[in-house]
């Protein structure tokens, strides 16, 4: 073991002395060589300065992109734009095995309509939770367009935990925005239809048979769900709604959501109408809704709402009535509408109008108070004069559509899709202060908390529906290009092109790094999909396979770098159900889990269990083995399923023959075992005379590496016992298995070692 040690240390130098020559090599070219080899600017360099993150280092914020048709989340850092994860939630993801184990599956499934499995989903629009108007870095929501849906995922580990289909809704696109302290998570429909399930109306009875709406889904905190049963929704005209906002400050307990095709047009090409996008852009304005959802939940819990699918929705005419709803109008076919972080005024911008408008909550506060209505739409709402409402109007470009705020007073930007460029403005003054080119047409642009009542400024993303020729061709579908500007200065700079090719990013949040506190392993025996003890778990040593009828159960473990039972025996047309159980302790040590042909994949982080279910409904031989790199015997983590005929069985005297050891084969594996016994009591020696519980990841890798070493006792007894009747395959393979044992040890401690030495760890007396 020694002799190996020192080769390893020998390559580990020789590779050191040929990095040296080969940075001293680097070092002779300078960096204007450099620049003038790649065709580099100043501007480039100070680009990439901005944007780069050495190696080690973490960025500041993170970003939770909607991945559009893929139905995922994309993470990423910023600035350095480094893809950190996908988050499964609408549709079936393989590597984290949402999808394809029990647990996922029972979370898709929530996601059922009308009986049926819904397997993609269309994510547009996520939202952090907050408290008190600030991102509280706890949950994450996110909508499906293309079936109105919402999700939950939990920032504690990054899973998807719920899923709810609206009850009354055949699509949306407003989802998902909070309000201030998280009560509600708010989703407004798109498209209008009947709200009843299953309920056909011809398009001839399209103003008074259809109807819009936006619901608010009560959340729940300390379960970390939504709540159907508590949540409600509010009739609407048929008007398209879009995206909404919560109030904030002044304007809390108040919502606005916008709309398009006020025109209520209904189209038909096919029987010679003019289509829709001539009939919904008719008019000047659409309308925005302005709801009281405080007074509005008020009304609902006093019993003033129908009942609708089984869901609670206040109608139009009670919500007019009760004076909880009313419209101003706004410019045409606008997609945002945004709270200024003090919550005393709301912009909108309307695509085809060149500007953005400034609405004041306090105006529209004096109008509903004195009653100064210009008039009712057709379903009776009080209409408040535009005019009375407005603070301002900019005129910025062509094709305005999403704002956002910087952390400077009265600092907003807003995408221009028609002209390609992000225009930086002043909406206390109503002036433009700067604008850029970008990479194009741009959809929805993001700052740093935006949205939130305390905007970070710094960075902005601009999410671009096209990149064109910005990246190398891969073939007519081209990424799309999300494109980093520096907004620390009076002018702004584009930074940095991250193609995304992982469908149709909409919108994007992003948060400061340092408030998400997720979870490095979950505690043994964890669901996590639940949240709570899974019913399959099992300790080491407790692993079992259970035969009730043509049901066979196994409870099963994952540890490096075995898989128990590595035999798992049923007859054909049996339903096999197969808990496993990761039980390591230190930080990224995931196992996989599949069985060959039977569609079934599980990734099992440490702590967690996970069920795969399927029916054995084929006779054979089908290897399983662990789908994530683990440890150097990777490899050998492998079991056998055998499916065996109905009434199958084995000949007479038949076994496995031996491996041919010998005690010579023994006493070696012996002294290999005490040899690396030797470098571990070292390294241990070296992290106990420093300040290691400090370090709570070492603390971990400790505890998984003395769990290790404590799994040694039974294998060594095995093979002393062994070798005492001169059974040498069986000594000397239970004698390998102590020293596999150890090997994952010594792993565990060097890499807690080197930890200690890169992070300033201190003698202790």
């Amino acid at each position: 073991m020694k002799t190996r040690i020192k080769q390893a240390v020998g390559l580990a130098l020789a590779a050191g002395f040929g990095l040296a020559a080969t940075s001293s090599a680097f070092a002779a070219e300078s960096l204007q060589d450099v620049m003038k080899r790649r065709g580099l600017s100043q501007q480039d360099l100070l680009a990439a300065a901005k944007t780069y993150v050495p190696t080690g280092k973490r960025d500041e914020f993170l970003a939770f992109s909607s991945g559009g048709q893929s139905g995922q989340i994309i993470v990423y850092g910023i600035p350095s734009m480094r893809i950190l994860k996908y988050i499964a939630v609408f549709t079936p993801e393989p590597w984290q095995g949402y999808g394809f184990d029990e647990n996922s599956k029972a979370v898709l499934r929530q996601g059922n309509i009308d009986g049926k499995e819904i397997n993609w989903g269309d994510t547009h629009h996520p939202a952090i939770s907050e408290t008190q108007g600030q991102y509280d870095g706890q949950f994450l929501f996110i909508n499906d367009k293309a079936n109105p849906r919402l999700a939950v995922i939990d920032l504690r580990d990054f899973e998807t935990k719920q899923i709810v289909v609206n009850p009354i809704f055949k699509s949306e696109h407003g989802g998902a925005f909070v309000t201030p302290n998280t009560e509600y998570v708010i989703e407004a429909a798109q498209y209008a239809s009947p709200l009843e399930n299953q309920k056909f109306e011809p398009l001839t009875s399209f103003n008074s048979k259809y109807r819009g709406g936006v619901t608010y889904w009560k959340f729940d905190r300390h379960e970390g769900r939504l709540v159907p049963n508590d949540s409600f929704s509010l009739e609407l005209p048929p008007y398209s709604q879009d995206l909404s906002d919560a109030g904030k400050g002044p304007s809390e307990g108040w919502s606005f959501t916008n709309s398009f095709c006020s025109e209520r047009y209904v189209g038909g090409i096919e029987k010679g109408r003019p289509p829709y996008e001539a009939g919904c852009s008719a008019k000047d304005t659409d309308y925005m809704h302005v709801v009281n959802w405080k007074k509005a939940a008020e009304l609902v819990k006093a019993g003033k709402a129908t009942k609708i699918n089984g869901h609670n929705v206040l109608p139009i005419d009670v919500a007019v009535k009760e004076g909880v709803l009313f419209l101003v109008p706004e410019p045409k076919s606008p997609h945002g509408v945004d709270v200024t972080p003090d919550g005393k005024f709301i912009t909108v911008s309307g695509k085809l109008d060149t500007h953005v408008s400034v609405y004041s909550f306090e105006k529209i506060q004096a109008a509903i108070k004195a009653g100064k209505f210009e008039s009712k739409d057709p379903y009776g709402i009080p209409v408040i004069a535009m005019k009375e409402a407005l603070h301002t109007q900019v005129e910025l470009g062509l094709g305005p559509l999403h704002t956002q705020y910087d952390a400077k007073n009265c600092v907003a930007y807003t995408s221009l899709y028609v002209d390609s460029q992000v225009a930086k403005w002043n909406y206390c003054e109503g002036k433009v202060l700067d604008k850029i080119s970008v990479h194009y047409n741009i959809g929805h642009l993001m700052t740093m908390e935006g949205d939130s009542m305390a905007p970070k400024g710094k960075y902005l993303v601009a999410l671009n529906k096209l990149s064109i020729d910005r990246f190398n061709p891969v073939g007519p579908l081209h990424p799309q290009n999300h494109q980093l500007i520096d907004i620390s200065n009076d002018k702004m700079q584009l930074l940095y092109d991250m193609p995304l090719p992982l469908g149709e990013p909409h919108y994007v949040v992003a948060i400061q790094a340092d408030k998400l506190k997720p979870a490095v392993r979950y505690k043994v025996g964890t669901d996590s999909r639940t949240d709570k003890p899974h019913p399959g778990a099992v300790k080491a040593g407790q692993e079992k396979t259970v035969r009730n009828g043509n049901k066979v159960e196994v409870f099963g473990t994952l540890i490096r770098s075995h898989i128990t039972p590595e035999t798992i025996e049923v007859e054909k047309g049996d339903e096999v159900t197969i808990h496993l159980t990761n039980l390591e302790r230190a930080q990224d040590e995931t196992h996989g889990f599949t069985v060959s042909t039977f569609n079934v994949h599980a990734s099992v982080e440490p702590g967690k269990t996970v069920t795969v279910k399927f029916n054995a409904d084929k006779e054979g031989v089908y290897p399983y083995y662990c789908t994530e790199f683990c440890s150097a015997l990777h490899l050998e983590m492998q079991g056998y399923l055998l499916v065996k005929p109905k009434g199958w069985k084995p000949e007479k005297d038949a076994s496995l023959s031996g491996a041919g050891y010998t005690e010579e084969d023994y006493k070696k594996t012996l002294k290999k075992v005490a040899d690396t016994q030797a470098v571990i009591d070292q390294v241990v020696g070296y992290i106990t005379s420093v300040n290691y519980t400090d370090f709570p990841d070492v603390v971990a890798m400790m505890e998984d590496a003395v769990d290790q070493l404590n799994r040694t006792k039974e294998a060594k007894a095995k093979h002393e016992e062994a070798a005492r009747g001169a059974d040498w395959d069986q000594a000397n393979l239970w004698a390998e298995q102590v020293w596999q044992y150890q090997v994952k040890a010594a792993d565990l401690g060097l890499r807690a070692k080197t930890y200690l030495e890169q992070n300033g760890a201190k003698k202790v007396e």
